[in-house]
C-alpha cells in the first residue's frame, strides 16, 4: 500500500528489483527512439523515465489495480502517442513539431505553438508585424530579448512559452496535497466513480489507467469545446477513452453548468487538467467540493501546479518537459533537445492514476496536485545510474541502433501502442442516461 504517496523516494521503491537497467529500458520503451536529432543517434535518457512508468504501474498494481495493469508494457505507455501519428526525432524541434528550443539573448526557450490560437497571439507577444512564416518571426525577434521577459508576456496572453533551463540540483516532490478533507472507511473491493474533466492526453490516460482499476468513468465535455483529441487518430482517442461513459454539456447555459456540479457531486474522484480560474468561473471549487462530504478526491493536473504565480501558465507536455530541465539534460546547455514526445504528459498521467488511487484506498479527503513540469523534474534531479550504457550503429537486415552495457544488448525499438479494446463512445452518447442516473438516486 502507498500510505503517503507524497513522501520522498515514495514511488521509487515501487521499481521491481528485476527491472532492466535504466538504459536498456530506455531503449525498449519506443521513446528513446524519438529522442536526438533526426539525422544522428538516438540518445538515452537523463533520468530513468521509463523505470517512472515502471513504477507507477507496480504501485497501482500494489493498490489493488488487477491483473490489467499487472499486464500493461509501462515504459511502452511514454511513446503511444508518437506510434500512432507516426512521429519522429528532430532534436530542436518536438517530435510532434509543434514545440520549438529557441536561444534567447540570455538562455534557451521552448515554444510551443499547439493551437491555432498560439500562431495568431504570435505578432502581439514578440510586439511585432505578421512576417509571413510564424518560426522565423519567433527566431528573428526571441534572439535579442531576455528569457524572463518572454515567458513574463507569454503568461499574460496564455501563450505556452518556458525557459529550457539546466535541471535542478533538488528535484521538487511528484505530487503536493494542496489540501484536506476527512476520510471514510471503505471496504478493499469498492471502485470509485470517476468524474473525468480533463483532455488530451495526460489526464485522459490518468482516467484510463483507474478505469483498468476497476473505477467507472464518466468522461465530461464540453459541446462547444470538446476534447481536442477527438480531431486526431481514432486509435489513440479509443485506446484512452474507449470503456468511459461520454457525457457532453453546454457550459455556455445555466443548465449545462447546473449538471455538470450535479455529476461533480455524484463523484468519488474529479479528474480535471484545467487551470484553476476556469472551473471557478464554471461554480465549481475544488476546496469546498472537498469540504461538503467525507471521501472525496480532487485530482488537478496542470503545467506547473494549481497555486503560486505560475498556477494560471498553460503548458503542454513538451515545453513543461523542458522546462523541468530535461532539454538541456539531454543534449547540452549549448545544444538542448528534447527527450521523447510530450513526455511529461504520460508521466503526470501516470503519477496522477497513483495519486488518485492512492487517496481512495486511504479513505479520501485529499486535493491532489500533480504538475507536468514538477514529475519530469523529479525523476531527473539526482539521478543516478544512467547514461552508462553506449549506443552503437546495427548493420544487415536489422540495421538500427541499440543500447549495450557489457554484454546486455538492447535495440532501440521505435514507438508502439496497444489495440485499443473498443471504440470511444460518441460525444453525449451517455448524457441523458447519466443525467437521468442522478435524478434516481436523490
Amino acid at each position: 500500500m502507498l500510505a503517503r504517496p507524497d513522501e520522498p523516494g515514495a514511488l521509487a521503491r515501487f521499481l521491481p528489483v528485476d527491472a532492466p537497467h535504466a538504459d536498456l529500458d530506455w531503449a525498449g520503451s519506443g521513446a528513446m527512439a524519438l529522442t536526438g536529432a533526426a539525422d544522428g543517434s538516438p540518445l538515452l535518457a537523463p533520468a530513468p523515465l521509463a523505470g517512472a512508468a515502471r513504477a507507477a504501474c507496480a504501485a497501482l498494481v500494489a493498490l489493488g489495480g488487477g491483473q490489467a495493469l499487472a499486464a500493461l508494457d509501462a515504459p511502452a505507455l511514454l511513446g503511444e502517442h508518437g506510434a500512432v501519428w507516426g512521429l519522429r526525432r528532430g532534436g530542436a524541434v518536438s517530435p510532434g513539431g509543434s514545440c520549438r528550443l529557441l536561444r534567447a539573448r540570455d538562455g534557451w526557450l521552448a515554444l510551443n505553438l499547439a493551437r491555432p490560437d498560439d500562431r495568431a497571439l504570435l505578432p502581439a507577444w514578440l510586439r511585432a508585424g505578421d512576417a509571413g512564416d510564424d518560426w522565423e518571426l519567433a527566431r528573428e525577434h526571441v534572439a535579442g530579448r531576455a528569457v524572463a521577459e518572454l515567458v513574463e508576456r507569454a503568461t499574460l496572453l496564455g501563450l505556452p512559452a518556458a525557459e529550457a533551463p539546466a535541471p535542478p540540483r533538488l528535484g521538487p516532490p511528484w505530487l503536493r496535497i494542496a489540501a484536506r478533507g476527512l476520510a471514510r472507511e471503505r471496504a478493499p473491493e469498492a471502485a470509485p466513480l470517476v468524474v473525468d474533466l480533463s483532455a488530451l492526453w495526460a489526464g485522459p490516460l490518468c482516467t484510463h489507467l483507474l478505469g483498468l482499476a476497476g473505477a467507472r468513468v464518466l468522461k465530461i465535455e464540453s459541446t462547444a469545446r470538446p476534447d481536442g483529441a477527438r480531431r486526431g487518430p481514432a486509435g489513440f482517442f479509443d485506446l484512452l477513452n474507449a470503456g468511459k461513459q461520454s457525457v457532453a454539456l453546454d457550459f455556455r447555459i445555466a443548465s449545462g453548468r447546473d449538471a455538470l456540479r450535479r455529476l461533480i457531486e455524484r463523484a468519488d474522484i474529479v479528474v480535471e487538467a484545467a487551470r484553476p480560474r476556469a472551473l471557478r468561473q464554471l461554480g465549481v471549487d475544488a476546496e469546498g467540493w472537498l469540504g461538503e462530504r467525507a471521501g472525496r478526491s480532487w485530482l488537478s493536473i496542470t503545467g506547473y501546479g494549481r497555486s503560486g504565480a505560475d498556477a494560471d501558465r498553460v503548458a503542454f507536455g513538451d515545453d513543461a518537459a523542458a522546462a523541468a530541465g530535461l532539454a538541456v539534460a539531454t543534449g547540452t546547455p549549448a545544444a538542448p533537445v528534447f527527450c521523447g514526445d510530450a513526455i511529461a504528459d504520460p508521466v503526470a498521467g501516470l503519477h496522477g492514476a497513483v495519486a488518485a488511487l492512492a487517496s481512495f484506498r486511504a479513505g479520501g479527503g485529499h486535493l491532489l496536485d500533480v504538475s507536468l513540469r514538477d514529475g519530469v523534474a523529479h525523476w531527473l534531479a539526482g539521478a543516478e545510474g544512467v547514461r552508462e550504457a553506449r549506443v552503437e550503429a546495427v548493420e544487415g537486415e536489422s540495421a538500427g541502433f541499440e543500447a549495450a552495457l557489457g554484454a546486455e544488448r538492447m535495440p532501440v525499438r521505435p514507438p508502439r501502442i496497444r489495440s485499443a479494446p473498443g471504440a470511444a463512445r460518441p460525444l453525449g452518447a451517455d448524457t441523458e442516461a447519466a443525467l437521468a442516473g442522478l435524478d434516481r438516486a436523490c
